[in-house]
């Protein structure tokens, strides 16, 4: 019995070191810069063209922003 929950904690600790291995190592797109980046992939492609995305308004400062 013991051998088999070391092969499942194995099998666990596995699956959890590759799950977290994915993703990207760069930093987080905004939407807006996705947006644009989507426009200049369709213009690229010769494909429709998204509409234009509106600029962010610029955020406010919090009260707790510093503790983020």
């Amino acid at each position: 019995m013991t051998r088999s929950r070391i092969l499942v904690t194995l099998a666990l600790l596995a699956a959890v070191v590759t799950v977290t291995a994915c993703g990207r190592k760069t930093g987080l797109d905004t939407p807006y810069e996705a947006a644009v980046q989507a426009r200049k992939d369709a213009e690229k492609a010769k494909q429709p063209v998204p509409p234009e995305p509106e600029k962010p308004v610029k955020d406010r400062k919090f009260i707790l922003d510093p503790l983020l």
